[in-house]
């Protein structure tokens, strides 16, 4: 007997490895270096004060693009073809005469950019919620419409210069392929297998342990619920998902789409307040393939949106994903039930709401025309 004293396990304290059942992959989990010493900047950095037109950024309303495009003069959410597509229609095959260790395929699809709003200085956080409801129902009518020919629609946001997006307008992207991308096609074998074996969507039974739970919840709704996932890489990463088994963004009904609204712009709001900036991120939604597979049975998948923000410890301080991460497996500082807690607790109302008002200013800042 060595007479050591057994350490009861604390996940706030101890290292650990938790599964991604998404990726079938594993994350380190550890916070005790939260508590090493940081000497870093903290402190909240300059407001950017984005104009609300700028004749200069090719995605206001009116403006000339690059290619020579003219924007339409438009007043709720605009749709165009990407100027520099990194999809498009009518690529050649490289043909099937390949050395197995190097292998090319056939890539092809169309890549479309859509503007929230017509107005610069907003983000979805900030704009009224039947303004979201539109961008959610104009999602919709792209899947609805690049599915019936592309085998994955994509829809994404990368917010923020942090987030490579070059020009400061709400918007976001849509890639259509005829191919099923690396981590939708991980996804799908992965809620396949689950499904397979329990005879219930992996999300949609995840969904239910996490709101009876409440440790990881966020933001929740009666039709919606946003978690920091229990398998979290990013700080702050949440996942968005409804309560019932949706297949994909266009199965939704009038009165969800009208929570998801609400819910996006609660959780957007929460992320905005933690380091009183507009808070970058990278997030996209992940439902069942589209295309050939419209007429097979998908049962195994559930509609949800990944939400993917950099920022650690202050509005300058970002995760960086090198070395370890790079080279062995996911590793990350704050345990995902810390984060939820912290996110949780941040108030509803927008900073700059607050700060508009205790400058006795209106309200036309925040999206109100």
């Amino acid at each position: 007997m060595s007479g050591k004293k057994e350490v009861s396990f604390d996940p706030k304290e101890h290292q650990h490895l938790r599964y991604n059942p998404l990726r079938d992959t594993w994350v380190l989990v550890s916070a005790h270096r939260m508590k090493r010493p940081w000497a870093g900047q903290v402190e909240k950095p300059p407001e950017e004060h984005t104009p609300r037109y700028d004749p200069r950024n090719p995605l206001c309303p009116g403006n000339t693009r690059a290619n020579g495009e003219v924007n339409s003069d438009y007043d709720s959410t605009f749709l165009f073809e990407n100027d520099f597509p990194a999809l498009q229609p009518d690529a050649p095959d490289p043909g099937s005469d390949q050395h197995p260790l190097f292998q090319s395929k056939v890539a092809r699809g169309v890549c479309k950019v859509m503007c929230f709003h017509p107005w610069s200085d907003v983000t979805l956080s900030l704009m009224k919620k039947q303004e979201v409801v539109k961008v959610i129902d104009k999602w919709a009518e792209l899947i609805e419409e690049l599915g019936t020919t592309y085998l994955w629609v994509q829809i994404f946001e990368n917010k923020g210069a942090m987030m490579g997006c070059s020009n400061p307008h709400p918007h976001c992207q849509v890639w259509a392929s005829n191919f099923l991308p690396n981590e939708p096609a991980l996804s799908d074998r992965c809620q396949r297998a689950y499904y397979q074996k329990h005879g219930e969507p992996l999300l949609l039974q995840y969904a239910k342990q996490e709101a009876e739970k409440k440790e990881r919840v966020v933001v929740e709704t009666s039709d919606w619920l946003a978690v920091v996932p229990y398998w979290a890489t990013w700080p702050y990463q949440t996942l968005l998902l409804p309560r019932r088994h949706v297949l994909r963004i266009n199965d939704l009904t009038t009165e969800e789409r009208e929570g998801l609204a609400d819910i996006m712009k609660q959780l957007l709001t929460k992320y905005d307040n933690l380091f009183e900036i507009s808070f970058p991120y990278s997030m996209g939604w992940h439902g069942a393939p589209t295309g050939p597979h419209l007429n097979k049975d998908n049962s195994h998948w559930q509609l949800h949106a990944h939400y993917y923000p950099p920022l650690l410890r202050s509005a300058t301080v970002k995760k960086f994903m090198v070395g370890y991460e790079m080279l062995a497996q996911d590793q990350r500082d704050l345990t995902p039930e810390q984060a939820a807690e912290k996110l949780r607790n941040l108030p509803e109302e927008h900073y700059k709401t607050r700060e508009n008002l205790e400058k006795g200013g209106g309200k036309e800042k925040d999206g109100e025309k």
